[in-house]
C-alpha cells in the first residue's frame, strides 16, 4: 500500500526561497530604505520619492520583485512562527498550520491584488 503524498515540499520550497531572499536582500533593503536614504547617506532622499516608488510598482519587473519580496518573506516568517510554536509547546496541528500558512497566503494575495490595482 502506498503512502499518501505529502504537501510538505511545497511549504519547504516557499520557506527556503523566502529564507534565501531575506538573507540576500533583507538586510540591504532595511539599510537602504530605513537608514541610508532617509538620513541622506550615499543616496538622495529623492530616491524614495512617491513618483519613483510608484513607477517601480507600475513596472512589470518591479511588480514581480515587490511581490516576490513580500510573499516569500511572509511564507518564510509563517514557517518560522509555526516551528517556534512547536518549540514553546504548542502542537503543530491543523489549526496552527491554517493560521500560519493561511496568513502567509492572505498576505500574498493582498499584495498581488494591490500591485495589480496600482496599474501598469
Amino acid at each position: 500500500m502506498s503512502k499518501p503524498r505529502s504537501n510538505a515540499p511545497i511549504f519547504w520550497l516557499m520557506f527556503g526561497a523566502g529564507g534565501m531572499l531575506s538573507a540576500l536582500l533583507g538586510t540591504a533593503l532595511v539599510f537602504i530604505t530605513g537608514l541610508a536614504v532617509p538620513l541622506g547617506w550615499f543616496y538622495s532622499p529623492e530616491l524614495l520619492s512617491y513618483p519613483r516608488v510608484l513607477a517601480l510598482a507600475q513596472h512589470g519587473l518591479g511588480k514581480l520583485f515587490l511581490l516576490a519580496v513580500i510573499a516569500l518573506f511572509a511564507w518564510h516568517a509563517a514557517h518560522r512562527i509555526l516551528c517556534s510554536l512547536h518549540d514553546i509547546g504548542i502542537h503543530k496541528g491543523l489549526v496552527a498550520k491554517l493560521c500560519c500558512y493561511g496568513s502567509a497566503f492572505a498576505i500574498s494575495v493582498v499584495a498581488a491584488v494591490n500591485l495589480l490595482r496600482v496599474g501598469f
